[in-house]
């Protein structure tokens, strides 16, 4: 039962509330009662109205389980196990205590024992649309992909219109990089739900994945129209238009989107990409503009203006915007990639280093950054903290030879003769060629004595 804000139950209770009188409902009323507040999150009033329906109406079953879901709720797993105990010795056909059951199975991660009450309740009713979700869910939290898939599939036997399930039996072919399954399932959906705009939209995806992107584009316009107002087909249609290097029509399609709805800075984004490659430079940026404008979140957008202005050599900008991306986030890493980089060409080499030391910092750990910030360090004279930065990423690139001639020139400036040593017969066992890279950082090491012994050594063997 739905309320509206006249109903008369509704008023009658929160009347009894503010008086403190005692009102008679029959139970189904306070069903209905507790069902409206539990769908507005008012958990408090209904416990209330549990707690008075229980004192008028001891013996519902039915009251009792909303008093479990509460319970539930509230993470009281031991009382709501307790409870439905009970119930089940009272009422043993009532599937709600079962699907009770199995979400308490499901909260303490014990899946396999949820499916196993799920399909006992199977037995129980006729109506098995949402157990067979549920089932599908609970298969999802175990990565039994296969078998969640059977029974999303069974909800869209019943439910043509059931989006959740078509979404989930997509996401499970996706997992199992089943793109050519899940064409087929799609097709053979859509010859039953042919005006299904999500089903030819997710054809489009997958059609998309396969780099089919003819049938891609008539998977979307098939979407369209189903509904002429479906912002996410053309999207994606013009990202297909974009492979296809039909940048005028991608165009088309992305401005569509902003009138269908608020712009969003995701589209914005794409037209200024479009307009970047057809050197229309105005028209891009000024997208971009309007994308960090839009949602200065989108990391796509600051990323784009930075690297807009990098090729154009406009540094300064370059350096302007990446600075006022990384005061919106800090924790970036694509951001002080790009920071470091732009340092590096305006020489700012402090900065620079600082730079790739903040982006190791949060998880990059390309071979490259490390050789970046190790020369800077050595171009700045922290030979030590150089030193360390190498081992670190040795540590993660065993037998590189970049690495180790950098350590052997490291430690032969310092006059550690036998570290030297050790890191340049190593790069020259692994990678001859690289023994260039002495003569750049460290041009004084290869006339040293040892090191030409070394050398010789090597090329007699």
């Amino acid at each position: 039962m739905e309320f509206s804000n006249n109903n008369l139950s509704l008023t009658r209770f929160e009347s009894m509330l503010k008086t403190n009188q005692i009102l008679f409902f029959d139970s189904e009323e306070f069903e209905s009662i507790i069902h409206h507040y539990l769908n507005l999150g008012k958990m408090a009033l209904a416990k209330k109205a549990i707690k008075l329906g229980l004192n008028q109406h001891p013996t519902s079953t039915n009251l009792k389980l909303f008093k479990v879901e509460i319970y539930v709720f509230e993470d009281k797993l031991d009382e709501a196990d307790k409870l439905l105990n009970e119930l089940h010795i009272i009422d043993a056909s009532n599937e709600e205590i079962y699907i009770q059951k199995a979400n308490i199975y499901s909260k303490k991660d014990k899946h396999e024992q949820a499916i196993e009450v799920l399909k006992k309740a199977l037995d129980l009713t006729d109506d098995v649309l949402d157990l067979y979700s549920l089932i599908g869910m609970e298969y999802l939290f175990l990565d039994q992909f296969e078998n969640a898939k059977a029974f999303f599939m069974k909800c869209l036997d019943l439910d043509l219109n059931d989006y959740s399930a078509l979404y989930n039996i997509v996401y499970c072919f996706e997992y199992l990089s089943q793109t050519e399954e899940a064409v087929a399932y799609l097709n053979t959906f859509l010859d039953k739900n042919p005006y299904c705009e999500i089903a030819w939209h997710q054809l489009g995806l997958q059609y998309f994945n396969l780099e089919d992107y003819e049938k891609a584009l008539a998977s979307y316009d098939f979407a369209i129209i189903s509904d002429d107002t479906f912002v996410g087909a053309y999207l994606e249609r013009g990202k297909v238009l974009e492979e296809l290097k039909r940048l005028e029509e991608a165009i088309e399609n992305y401005t569509i989107t902003l009138t269908l709805d608020e712009p969003t800075a995701y589209a914005l984004y794409r037209i200024g990409r479009c307009y970047e490659k057809l050197e229309n430079y105005d028209l891009a940026i000024q997208h971009y503009n309007r994308t960090v404008h839009e949602d200065p979140q989108l990391d796509k957008g600051w990323i784009a203006i930075t690297k807009f202005y990098n090729k154009k050599r406009d540094y300064q900008k370059a350096i302007f915007f990446i600075n006022k991306a990384i005061n919106i986030d800090s924790e970036n890493v694509a951001y002080w990639k790009l920071y470091a980089q732009i340092n590096q060409r305006l020489k700012f080499f402090e900065e620079a280093e600082r730079g790739y030391k903040k982006t190791i910092e949060l998880g990059n750990i390309e071979l490259n950054t490390w050789l970046s910030r190790g020369d800077l360090l050595i171009k700045l004279g922290e030979n030590e903290t150089a030193i360390f930065n190498f081992e670190q990423a040795l540590e993660l690139y065993p037998e590189n030879a970049e690495l180790e001639y950098r350590l052997a020139a490291l430690y032969f400036t310092k006059k550690d003769i036998e570290k030297g040593a050790f890191y340049l017969k190593n790069g020259l066992k692994n990678n001859k060629d690289y023994i260039f890279i002495i003569d750049e950082l460290f041009p004084k090491v290869l006339k040293k004595v040892i090191v030409k012994n070394i050398l010789k050594q090597i090329e007699q063997e």
